[in-house]
């Protein structure tokens, strides 16, 4: 479910922001699905719970999640959260290839990378 590489330089706590909301993008958790405990999650993945407390924290700031007083932590609604995911990337896209073209890469180059960065996801 939940991988954390201890040898990351990136925090524990957001190696697990990563992965839950990889998870709730990909619809692997679903929409008003229950969470895992901070202490069950804690248990699982043997982490601090104060670490997996964070990134709830983390999860339910950004609108990921939502809880529910004596209930629980649960997912909300990917199809929402998946389009202003969308939208917060295509503004980084936006800007980074803004970015190149103030370095005077013209259009084609800039297509050549992208097409580049595609061709080795698809490896």
């Amino acid at each position: 479910m939940i991988k954390i590489d201890n040898n990351s330089s990136k925090a524990i706590y957001e190696q697990i922001y990563d992965e839950m909301t990889r998870l709730i993008l990909s619809k692997a958790l679903k929409p008003d699905e229950k969470m895992p405990s901070v202490r069950e999650l804690a248990a699982m993945i043997k982490i601090n719970p104060n670490t997996i407390q964070k990134a709830y924290k983390s999860l339910e700031e950004y609108n990921y999640i939502y809880t529910v007083k004596g209930k629980g932590n649960f997912v909300k609604n990917a199809d929402e959260i998946r389009s202003v995911h969308i939208k917060t990337m295509e503004e980084q896209l936006n800007s980074t290839i803004r970015s190149l073209k103030e370095l005077g890469l013209e259009d084609e180059e800039v297509i050549r990378l992208v097409k580049n960065i595609l061709n080795e996801g698809n490896k």
